[in-house]
């Protein structure tokens, strides 16, 4: 049990809307609560501002008729409007859930009548056709409300509201009943349900997590006491609201705390914006990281020879450095010295072109960030930690220490949180974060919370030091031959380390020997077979050339050797599409469904243990959105050294 105190939440601003409150109070119009960039021009809202931007969006939805307990739906790329409707609609007594953005027609439907969803906030014209354009969006949807009006002119749907309506209608109860806002807010109370999170449903259909304003408050609270987030700090906000570790952040972390969210200009500019801010903290999943990582691995082989040479000189400095304070080893003052003349030679300027520079903490979880990935950012000497954590658990329950950092591990429990490991390795969590249950699933709620503590799936053990290591999903772990067991994530993760691959998948569960379907980068794939003049078509074109399995083959090679001879792969193939999440293949989050590929691609793993050198394919897959598509490819084999 973790003996630390938890951070004193306060019960009585135990809502958003109370803290948003208390926080416009404190600050007014002198500080930004928010900043966005339009038209290339950074434009900031204060807290006051905030507060009653807040106000006229809940009593918009009250001239509307939301009653109590309606759930309302935000479907969005992250906005200051996206948190006006959150914080709004839990003012006017509705529960939000945020959905992704990039969500196809039928998910997001499917979303609407899984939560009974009243009213929608949808963003622009895409997501409205989501809406109208599909016979199962259910006919107890009330209202949608709109927030950008470009090409919306035309539509005349009796249930579409702009935003600009809906504010005008929270102006005209406001001048009717100018108490109506404080009254709302003061009828809220910490053990409402403050949010509907939808899990990742990497092993199932995503649920809809019930999490109460004193769950969500009391672990932000926690997390940004033990982060060390300061009001003065920035952040950038480019991850879905739908990951509650972004809704952690741009919502409670930021109330509890009063620092800046920031919101990039678009998907496209994130990067240039982030360097532009230069936020203090980043929480970011590990695909991210990962992303940021191969970047840097990219932009050096097609940089100069002079920059690639700096590089390769001191980055080796800084990959000793790292390894040596991950493994808890003392580091010499000859080590600290060349590590500090690195940094001013190199890493300096690498973490300023990545928006890196004034980084205090970096944060990563939503699932296991690989070893190599790891070191490679503490090489550069950005101080990342791990985070574990659920949305069943209001997203955090360990988490590293700023000076207490240990490779392999996922650091100590929060205050206030236990973490024990049951008979069968599997962790089991209890704290005052904990979920409600699942929304309309008592039978899954009853499974994962029993006598207190919440069954997390996950495999896991504690070291003498309290420090939790997360193997991988406890279905996933499978036998070896020689009766060892394995985590497949481990390797996984080593694999993707490579720039090239995005992502992989490792089969051997009641098998002779490992294999590895591997999917590609395309870009970067694409890339290489330009610069070596190799033509062709499509992707499925390129990847079915012997020239590229030959160059992946020796990418695979380098992190065989780097694993213990027991987990080492025989072979491989690659696969003719890249994985996707409108084909369900992987989850909005990033995370492979491993049971649904595994099965969609039954045929080329039963052809990587039949010995053949390849197999011709010809398949249609049925999307999400009611197409088809056609792929023919064939398929090569390649054995492993």
């Amino acid at each position: 049990m973790n003996e630390r105190k938890p951070a004193a939440a306060n019960l009585d601003e135990a809502t958003f809307a109370r803290l948003l409150k208390k926080k416009a109070l404190d600050f007014g119009k002198g500080k930004a609560a928010l900043r966005v960039k339009h038209l290339g021009i950074w434009q900031e809202t204060s807290w006051q501002e905030y507060y009653e931007k807040v106000g006229l969006f809940s009593l918009g939805l009250v001239s509307l008729g939301i009653e109590k307990g309606d759930t309302v739906a935000i479907l969005s790329n992250n906005r200051p409007a996206s948190l006006y409707a959150l914080i709004g609609t839990e003012v006017a007594g509705g529960i939000p859930v945020a959905l992704h953005q990039d969500a196809t027609s039928a998910e997001v439907c499917a979303h609407l009548q899984q939560f009974n969803v009243k009213y929608v906030l949808a963003e622009d014209q895409e997501q409205v056709d989501k809406l109208l354009e599909n016979p199962q969006t259910p006919s107890y949807l009330q209202k949608i409300i709109y927030a950008n009006p470009r090409g919306m002119r035309e539509y005349h749907d009796k249930r579409l509201v702009s935003l600009e309506q809906l504010n005008s209608f929270g102006s005209l109860l406001k001048e009717k009943e100018p108490g109506k806002i404080e009254q709302l807010i003061m009828q809220g109370e910490s053990a409402d349900t403050a949010v509907i999170c939808t899990t990742s449903g990497s092993s199932g259909a995503p649920r809809g997590a019930m999490l109460t304003y004193s769950n969500i408050i009391g672990m932000a609270a926690n997390f940004c006491s033990s982060a060390g987030m300061r009001k003065s700090d920035e952040f950038v906000s480019f991850l879905p609201l739908a990951w509650f570790g972004e809704m952690m952040m741009s919502v409670a972390a930021a109330l509890h705390t009063g620092f800046t969210v920031n919101f990039p200009e678009s998907s496209d500019t994130v990067m240039a914006d982030l360097r532009e801010i230069g936020p203090h903290i980043i929480f970011a999943p590990p695909q991210i990281w990962e992303k940021i990582a191969a970047t840097v691995q990219v932009k050096m082989m097609e940089s100069t020879p002079f920059k690639r040479f700096m590089y390769n000189s001191f980055m080796p400095i800084g990959e000793r450095f790292a390894d040596a304070r991950l493994a808890g080893k003392p580091i010499s003052l000859f080590s600290r010295i060349q590590f500090g003349i690195a940094r001013l030679a190199l890493m300096g300027a690498l973490r300023d072109r990545l928006g890196l520079s004034r980084i205090r903490e970096a944060l990563t979880g939503g699932s296991a960030l690989g070893p190599d990935a790891f070191r490679f950012f503490h090489a550069m000497g950005v101080n990342l930690r791990q985070v574990y954590g659920l949305t069943e658990v209001s997203g955090v329950a360990c988490m590293h220490g700023s000076d207490d950092i240990k490779g392999g591990t996922v650091g100590l429990p929060l205050p206030g949180t236990e973490v024990s490991i049951s008979g069968n390795g599997e962790i089991l969590l209890k704290s005052p974060g904990i979920f409600k249950g699942y929304y309309g699933d008592e039978a899954a709620s009853s499974a994962a919370l029993k006598d207190g503590w919440l069954h997390t799936g996950d495999a896991g053990s504690l070291d003498t030091n309290g420090h939790l290591t997360v193997t991988d999903r406890l279905e996933n772990i499978f036998k070896l031959p020689d009766g060892s067991l394995l985590a497949p994530q481990f390797v996984e993760s080593k694999l993707k380390f490579s720039p090239y691959i995005g992502e992989a998948l490792l089969i051997g569960a009641d098998r002779p020997y490992l294999t590895a379907l591997v999917c590609l980068n395309g870009k970067l794939i694409g890339k290489w077979a330009g610069d070596n003049k190799l033509s062709y078509s499509t992707y499925s074109d390129l990847v079915a050339k012997p020239e590229v399995y030959d160059f992946i083959e020796k990418e695979l090679a380098k992190t065989n050797h780097e694993l213990p001879e027991n987990s080492r792969i025989k072979r491989f193939t690659l696969l003719y599409k890249e994985l996707d999440p409108d084909d369900d293949e992987i989850t909005r989050t990033g995370k492979v469904r491993r049971q649904i590929v595994e099965k969609r691609y039954h045929e080329v793993i039963s052809a990587l243990y039949s010995g053949a050198e390849a197999i011709d394919i010809d398949t249609v897959f049925d999307l999400q959105d009611g197409r088809s598509a056609r792929i023919q490819s064939r398929i090569l084999f390649r054995n492993l050294l």
